[in-house]
């Protein structure tokens, strides 16, 4: 009896966790979007800078005043060696994501994104840009397997790219550039922050005032003018400064989600879950904003999602091999491919 309740509290805590990060992802996006598109904030940059403010401060108020998650001690010198250069390839990757959001459909973004859907320890679709950046920088070898459940992956995006009826060939780099951001900031993580153990809220409490110290300039010179011009001429400017600073707090508690659904799902769980968070979003963002999408686009997002999932399904089974299993037909190289990818666990942020 007692084993039934228990069985009956974890999927009710899966299910729960799962829910709660499907609906502060799509609600950031969401969010962004009708800031671009329907208030006409046409600023990525400041908007990126009100998330990076809003993460500030959660992030302070989780650690020091609820006291949710200790603060792991940072000396002085690593802040500025270390957490610094993350700090400039996450704001990056933050603002690309916000640029591209202006210019290309929700649905498309992230497909797009489907390069790198829901992170999870050591297999999940993000890994792939690490996979190849690592092949391309490190010359890390992997499994043949590993590159044959790529290409559906590649294929479902080349796919949904040639047949996006409201292809914008800046948004589609910025999100691009935005994936390649974020692997570089996961290899970043591996040798930058070696010795440090960061959960989520760590991260964003170190991460993001050093990075709305660097936003803040450039979002000054380059939209400055352009947002009290728009401040002068909005109709509803309450409601619009509420939409704009609300999207900020839903970004940071993206952030806890995934903190969250991180310790209340298995990895599998939290790969398959990652797949349908972007069918979700998908599926909603067009339910709101109703831009076209012709059958053989819808077509290639799912051959993308089907791939992402066969990745993640390709990535356990090599994980779970017994030791002494060959895993590729030849010797190894070197210690390099041996290795494990990089821990990428906690890289959805936004």
């Amino acid at each position: 009896m007692e084993e039934t309740r228990l069985c009956s509290w974890t999927v009710f805590r899966s299910i729960f966790a799962i829910f709660q990060w499907w609906s502060f992802n799509v609600a950031v996006i969401i969010m962004n979007k009708w800031i671009f598109q329907k208030l006409d904030f046409k600023f990525p940059l400041t908007v990126s800078c009100v998330h990076f403010i809003c993460s500030s401060i959660g992030a302070y108020v989780m650690i020091k005043v609820l006291k949710v998650k200790p603060l792991i001690s940072v000396e002085p010198e690593d802040r500025w060696r270390r957490i610094f250069p993350m700090s400039f390839v996450f704001c990056i990757n933050i603002v690309l994501g916000n640029v591209s959001l202006r210019y290309i459909p929700v649905s498309f973004m992230q497909t797009i994104k489907s390069f790198t859907p829901a992170t999870t320890v050591a297999f999940n679709a993000k890994s792939f840009r690490t996979v190849i950046l690592q092949w391309m920088v490190w010359r890390k070898y992997f499994d043949w397997r590993i590159w044959a459940s790529l290409v559906p992956i590649v294929g479902g995006i080349l796919l949904t790219s040639v047949t996006e009826l409201s292809f914008n060939a800046f948004g589609f780099c910025a999100a691009l550039f935005g994936c390649l951001a974020t692997s570089t900031k996961t290899i970043l993580a591996e040798s930058l922050l070696h010795g440090y153990k960061f959960d989520s809220i760590n991260t964003v409490y170190y991460m993001a005032p050093f990075a709305t110290m660097i936003l803040a300039v450039p979002a000054l010179l380059l939209e400055g003018a352009g947002v009290i011009a728009w401040i002068q001429t909005s109709p509803n400017l309450l409601s619009s400064f509420i939409i704009i600073i609300g999207s900020g707090v839903m970004a940071f508690c993206l952030n806890f989600s995934i903190f969250y659904v991180i310790h209340s799902t298995t990895a599998v769980t939290f790969n398959v879950a990652g797949n349908l968070k972007v069918a979700f979003a998908v599926a909603f963002s067009w339910m709101i904003f109703k831009n076209p999408i012709s059958p053989m686009n819808a077509f290639g997002c799912g051959v993308t999602l089907v791939g992402c999932t066969f990745y993640g399904y390709v990535r356990h089974r090599l994980a779970n091999q017994l030791p002494g299993t060959p895993r590729t037909p030849r010797t190894p190289r070197s210690r390099l491919e041996m290795a494990p990818l990089v821990n990428d666990k906690i890289d959805d942020k936004v």
